[in-house]
């Protein structure tokens, strides 16, 4: 019996509004690296489901940089670590240096893959040079007078480096070992978010909040002409050289991505995000990188949404765009066909995706979404519902991929729902509401103890509650609910239900991570043995025979479990840092789909259970 991790449907990278957001490629043009959450993601960038995730760091992960040969990652964190590990299975770390007292903004390598400079925001330094392999000293990063936005290094000998500033300046330092040799002030009037060096070593060019792209000689580091007054309308936060080094390309807050002929000093082409007309701050573009060593001329820019949209020059659209979540996932769900092919995810932040588990690709859900934390998924006959903290239930339909209609408003915060025989369950901090063609057609209050969680199947509605008993109530043809059986075998508050297909079992997860599986007709013990997890149950899902179930918990653990032999449980430890929110079968059973803190979704392989 195992599990193991087939697909990692990676996390959007994560993005803040004002502040340069680092993409990073390899050399050959295949991969790209950014951070997400705690982790680094590694994606291919022709099949973003194909994915690399590094989870080495303990503190919310800002850059990741791929080293020149392609072969190591340094990958920097808000706690002023760096980590330098191997790039093709993101798993063995080569070393973690600790360079700075706070936020690490920017990475930068030198041509040889040897050495690493890396700023960011601290007390006693704003940087240093080490040697990726041993974090030597190789010189020091001075001249500014506050945190450093952004580094870069020469790639070709003599070795120099440029460091810009929120104090409006550029330093420039000779190598190797680097030491503070010239500095640029009085150029940018506003902080200077991203510098690059072109590829054969001649210019060097910086951006900043003040719109302006400033050109130097890549050797000495004098100012030479600034290009393209006015053409930008927002800050600059990123910008990136073409392979040839004769262009290059820059993101900005103004909501576009403009291609720039540097020997004329013009904009050969815009790409514009959003609406033509107003502004859709969402659609700020906060990151831009472009591939060496393709021969299509791809460039990728992020929108401060998440998307990273694929632009090829002269298509003024984007040729493709790469969707999904970057807060933490904390619901999932599947799709109403019950084939297991089509996935649903709703994030911290109110977002949800629709993910198709053959491809491996997520969209958007189109229209007015929650505003905050979704609770829960259920779907029925080509639609699916979800409930969130915003206190209303909402409705996605399938086909179309939007929300459909209006939002129906609850009584008070939801804790789940689930829907049976064209009915929906909303249970509520005070009861169970139902829904029936999108109207309120009946409510049960429960007055001594609040409900926790819900599941439903056929007539039979299971309510778990905040004194450790579950209930299962039968509804009539009148939408009333009474009451059948009650378990109080839990010793801990009822935190997650799931009923079997055919609806004759009924598994209760508390928030001691224990798991009960009962018979529903008399709600008798199947087996009370599923207690491996160690911290809150946060799912639980049944395969469509009832023989196994697989749950997620706050422990980030995945098991999978079997009724014949409670004893024989396969693990996933460490899933989903930071905790597992959801658990699915999907593909007929014969997968697993998992989604959790870490802002991913995966799809396990499970083999020989018992």
């Amino acid at each position: 019996m195992s599990i193991t991790v087939e697909k990692i449907l990676a996390a959007s990278p994560v993005t803040a509004r004002g502040q340069p957001t680092q993409l990073s490629t390899d050399a050959k043009g295949e991969r790209i690296a950014y951070a997400s959450g705690k982790s680094i993601f590694v994606r291919s960038i022709d099949d973003p489901s194909s994915c690399k995730q590094y989870t080495g760091h303990t503190a919310q992960t800002t850059v990741a940089k791929f080293s020149p040969s392609g072969f190591y990652i340094a990958s920097g964190d808000a706690s002023g670590s760096v980590r330098v590990w191997d790039a093709i299975e993101a798993v063995n770390t080569k070393g973690e240096y600790h360079i700075i007292s706070g936020r690490i903004n920017d990475i930068a390598w030198d041509g040889d893959s040897q050495r690493i400079i890396a700023v960011g925001d601290g007390r006693e330094r704003f940087g240093h040079c080490i040697t990726a392999d041993s974090g030597n000293s190789v010189g020091e990063v001075s001249g500014h007078s506050k945190v450093i936005n952004a580094v870069a290094m020469r790639q070709t000998r003599p070795l120099r480096a440029a460091t810009v500033s929120d104090d409006m300046a550029m330093c420039f330092l000779h190598g190797a070992p680097f030491k503070f040799n010239s500095k640029a002030a009085g150029l940018h009037k506003g902080f200077v978010l991203g510098a690059a060096f072109s590829p054969d070593g001649n210019t060097l060019v910086t951006v900043g909040a003040d719109k302006r792209v400033q050109l130097y000689d890549g050797k000495t580091g004098e100012p030479t002409k600034s290009i393209g007054d006015g053409e930008h309308t927002g800050s600059i936060f990123a910008v990136s050289w073409s392979n040839d080094s004769k262009r290059f390309v820059t993101a900005s807050a103004d909501q576009t991505v403009k291609l720039w002929d540097v020997e004329a000093g013009t904009v050969t082409q815009t790409w514009k995000f959003g609406e033509e007309a107003g502004v859709s701050i969402p659609d700020q573009q906060v990151g831009v990188v472009w591939p060496h060593g393709r021969s299509d001329g791809l460039i990728i820019s992020l929108s401060l949404g998440g998307d990273l949209n694929y632009l090829v020059e002269g298509n003024p659209k984007p040729i493709k765009v790469v969707q999904g979540h970057n807060k933490s996932i904390t619901a999932l769900g599947v799709g109403s066909d019950g084939k297991g092919q089509t996935l649903w995810t709703g994030s911290f932040d109110g977002r949800v995706c629709n993910w198709d588990v053959s491809s491996g690709v997520g969209t958007v859900v189109d229209g007015q979404s929650h505003t905050n934390q979704i609770t829960q998924f259920t779907s029925t006959s080509g639609r699916a519902y979800s409930v969130g903290w915003d206190d209303t239930l909402r409705i996605v339909d399938e086909s179309a991929n939007t929300f459909a209609g209006e939002s129906l408003k609850l009584s008070t915060q939801p804790k789940g729902v689930a829907s049976a025989d064209g009915r929906i369950y909303v249970v509520t901090a005070s009861g169970v509401e139902i829904y029936v063609k999108d109207q309120l057609a009946g409510k049960l209050d429960i007055a001594d103890a609040q409900p926790t969680a819900i599941a439903a199947q056929g007539s039979l509605v299971a309510v778990g509650l905040a004194n450790n008993s579950v209930r299962l109530y039968k509804s009539d043809s009148g939408n009333k609910l009474t009451q059948a059986h009650e378990a109080k075998n839990s010793t801990a508050q009822i935190s997650a239900l799931a009923f079997s297909k055919d609806g004759s079992l009924l598994a209760a997860g508390n928030t001691a991570g224990k798991i009960y599986a009962y018979k529903t007709g008399s709600l008798e013990l199947a087996t009370d043995r599923w207690s491996a997890h160690t911290g809150r149950v946060t799912s639980i899902a049944w395969n469509d025979a009832g023989t196994h179930a697989v749950s997620g918990a706050l422990d980030t653990n995945v098991f999978a479990w079997s009724l014949a032999k409670p004893g024989a449980r396969v693990k996933a430890l460490n899933a989903h840092k930071d905790g597992v929110h959801g658990v699915a079968w999907v593909d007929g059973g014969s997968r697993i789909a998992t989604a959790g803190g870490d802002a991913a979704v995966k799809i396990w392989g499970v083999a020989g259970l018992q």
